[in-house]
């Protein structure tokens, strides 16, 4: 019963921060167009900090996940959330490129970066035995994307309500309420461990790390992970733009945006029991060929908002569901202990491919007027993200 309670305590705690740092920063995308009606920065201006912030997350991720397994994840979530609210207090005060990309570029993505994903499954699987990871992952991930849900719709009615500059203020604020969350999340590292996450205690984290980057395995799962860090990355930035170019109000891009996040919890949650039982390789497989599937759909069909929920609602599904297959094999190939560092890495692979979806996003709008290119991109490269998991070694689960 007390490892169950705890079980729980965990996962709820890691989950409810993801949902605040995840809600906050895949809304974003919503104040791009008046943020350039304000500042009159221009959509590749804008973009391209946009961009940055992609790659600035990505980056935080294997460096606070090194500090998280040197000091605590609850230091890290801390430092992270004081930096993430100072950033978004900052952006309504700056009129620059530069100072856009130093407020949210910099500052906001670096704090939510330290209470995102590597941190946050890194802390809970070494207190969890290996058979609970997979879905634990599943579970925090699925906060994240509830976050979302949450807070798209809410800033959407924050900046219609109060404008664009106090709804940005509100979310500094609201970005405070993950230091309580991350109280249950407290120790010293190594304590409370699980037995199974104390296999090869003494390899050094250069060691580890020297034997990931050789493997084969380990770069398909950075390959699959650029791909649907550019999906997510030009989905959460540029789809209200897409949705305004085919003459629909912006509550249909904060709708969409809501919907995804809340789809995402499904596809979380079963991708997360799926893999106690099934090759976690095959469920990437599947994931990301269904993005492709559901793109080419979408451009097949009439603009109407209706395509757009359901369009948003199936994408939804295979949305950030690739983080519990990922993070699981990474702890699979290479063990707990550095769980954090590891799939941080992957995560910067993840936020690379994100700074190229922000970013050419931007630049095939102006050059083209529309995104159909980068549409059509993400049909090739969802295919080829799911080529590439094939090859990685895997062992088939027992059955449970």
């Amino acid at each position: 019963m007390t490892e169950q309670r705890t079980f729980w305590t965990l996962v709820i705690a890691a989950a409810a921060i993801l949902a605040v740092t995840m809600g906050i920063r895949q809304s974003l995308g919503l104040f791009v167009s008046p943020l350039n009606t304000s500042t009159g920065l221009g959509i590749v201006a804008i973009s391209f900090a946009m961009a940055i912030a992609q790659f600035t997350w990505g980056l935080a991720q294997p460096l606070f996940g090194m500090l998280a397994d040197r000091v605590s994840a609850f230091k890290v979530i801390v430092i992270g959330t004081l930096l993430l609210a100072a950033g978004l207090a900052l952006t309504p005060f700056v009129s620059s490129q530069a100072g856009l990309i130093f407020s949210i570029g910099l500052l906001a993505a670096v704090g939510a970066g330290a209470g995102s994903f590597s941190i946050l499954i890194g802390a809970v699987a070494a207190k969890l035995p290996a058979e609970r990871r997979s879905f634990a992952a599943g579970f925090i991930n699925a906060g994240g994307s509830f976050g979302q849900f949450v807070f798209a719709p809410l800033s959407q009615a924050l900046i219609h309500s109060f404008n664009w500059i106090n709804a940005m203020l509100i979310l500094a604020c609201a970005s405070l309420c993950s230091i309580a969350m991350a109280l249950p999340l407290r120790d010293k590292p190594g304590a409370s461990k699980h037995p199974s996450a104390k296999v090869d205690e003494g390899i050094t984290l250069g060691q580890q790390l020297r034997i990931a980057f050789k493997d084969r395995s380990y770069w398909c799962l950075h390959i699959g992970f650029f791909t649907c860090g550019f999906h997510i990355a030009f989905l959460v930035t540029h789809l209200p733009g897409e949705v305004n170019l085919c003459g629909l109000t912006p509550t249909v891009g904060a709708t969409s945006l809501a919907i995804i996040g809340l789809s995402n919890v499904a596809g979380s949650l079963y991708a997360g029991w799926l893999g106690q039982t099934r090759r976690m390789k095959m469920i990437l497989f599947w994931m990301y060929a269904l993005r492709a599937i559901a793109v080419a759909a979408y451009l097949a069909a009439p603009k109407t908002p209706w395509t757009f929920y359901l369009f948003a609602a199936v994408l939804g599904f295979t949305w950030l569901s690739t983080v519990p297959p990922t993070a699981g094999l990474v702890g699979k190939l290479f063990g707990p202990r550095y769980l954090a560092t590891l799939f941080g890495f992957t995560l910067l692979s993840h936020q690379i491919g994100g700074f190229f979806g922000a970013w050419l996003g931007g630049l095939v709008f102006y050059a083209n007027g529309s995104y159909v290119w980068m549409w059509c991109g993400d049909i090739v490269l969802a295919v080829l993200a799911a080529v590439a998991n094939l090859p990685i070694r895997e062992a088939k689960p027992a059955l449970v």
